[in-house]
C-alpha cells in the first residue's frame, strides 16, 4: 500500500472502490484514466500505487475490498480535510490540487438514491448539464429532484409575472431539460417585483445529494461556468451540514416564500 492512497479521502477511495467494482476502471491503472475522479496532483501516484497492487497479486475486486475498508476506517476517524475538498474551473495551474466542477457534479448527480436539491440563479445549455441527472431520475422512479432557480424580469418589463413564470417553464421544459420525467421547480416570486428596490435574486448556487453529500459553488449551471470560467467551490462530506442546507429550502417553501413554477 502506497503513502498516496493511504491520504486520499472517505470519498475518493469510496469513488475509486465502486469504479473497480463495477469494472468502470480497468488495469492497466493510469493517470489520465484516473484523472476524473481524484485529485490531478494525485492521479499519478493513484495510478502508480494501484499498478503496484495489481503487479503484486490482487485483482480489481480484491483492491475494490481494500479500498472500500479503508474508506469506512477513515469514514470513522475522519478530519476536516475529509470532509471539505476544494473544487474549481478554470485553466489548470501548475501545482494547483482541486476537484474539476463538471466532473464533481456530473458525479454527485450520477450517485443520488434517494433526493437532489440543486439551486442556481443561471441555468444555460441545460440539456448537457443536467443530462446525468435526468437518466437517474429515469433510472431511479423513487429519487425526487427539486429545483430552485431565478425567474428573472428584465429592465422595464412590464410582462404579467403569470405570464413570465409560464414562459420560463416553457423554456425550462423545452430548451434545458434533457428528460421525460421533470423535476420540481421553484422560484422567489419577489424576482418579479415591478418595483425594481423590491426585487430579488435567487442567487445561490449548491447541489445537495441525499441529504448526505452538499457542493457549494460560485458556478452556475451554464457550459461556461461548468467548464471555461474561473469559478471556486467548496464539497463538503457533512450529513449534518447537507440535511441543514437541504432544510433551508424546504423552509422557505413551507413557508410560501419560494412558489413552485407550474407545469414542472
Amino acid at each position: 500500500m502506497t503513502d498516496t492512497l493511504l491520504r486520499l479521502g472517505t470519498h475518493d477511495l469510496s469513488v475509486l472502490a465502486g469504479l473497480l467494482r463495477s469494472g468502470r476502471l480497468l488495469p492497466p491503472f493510469t493517470g489520465l484514466a484516473l484523472r476524473p475522479y481524484v485529485p490531478a496532483s494525485a492521479a499519478a501516484a493513484v495510478a502508480s500505487g494501484l499498478e503496484r497492487l495489481r503487479t503484486a497479486g490482487a485483482s480489481p475486486a480484491a483492491i475494490s475490498i481494500l479500498l472500500e475498508t479503508l474508506a469506512v476506517d477513515r469514514d470513522a476517524r475522519g478530519t476536516i480535510d475529509e470532509v471539505l475538498d476544494l473544487v474549481a474551473t478554470g485553466p489548470e495551474a501548475h501545482g494547483a490540487d482541486h476537484r474539476d466542477t463538471r466532473v464533481v457534479v456530473e458525479n454527485l448527480f450520477s450517485s443520488a438514491e434517494r433526493s437532489v436539491t440543486v439551486v442556481g440563479y443561471a441555468v444555460y445549455q441545460g440539456r448537457q448539464v443536467f443530462q446525468g441527472l435526468a437518466g437517474r431520475m429515469e433510472a431511479l422512479p423513487g429519487l425526487k429532484v427539486r429545483m430552485f432557480l431565478d425567474v428573472q424580469r428584465q429592465r422595464l418589463d412590464t410582462t404579467r409575472d403569470e405570464d413570465l413564470v409560464h414562459a420560463f417553464a416553457q423554456r425550462f421544459r423545452e430548451r434545458e431539460w434533457p428528460g421525460e420525467r421533470m423535476p420540481e421547480v421553484y422560484y422567489d416570486p419577489r424576482s418579479l417585483s415591478i418595483d425594481a428596490e423590491a426585487r430579488a435574486s435567487l442567487h445561490a448556487k449548491c447541489v445537495v445529494v441525499d441529504r448526505a453529500v452538499a457542493f457549494i459553488s460560485s458556478a452556475n449551471f451554464t457550459g461556461a461556468a461548468q467548464l471555461k470560467n474561473i469559478e471556486i467551490g467548496v464539497l463538503v462530506r457533512s450529513e449534518s451540514f447537507a440535511e441543514r442546507l437541504a432544510g433551508h429550502f424546504d423552509a422557505l417553501v413551507g413557508n410560501g416564500i419560494l412558489l413552485r413554477v407550474p407545469g414542472l
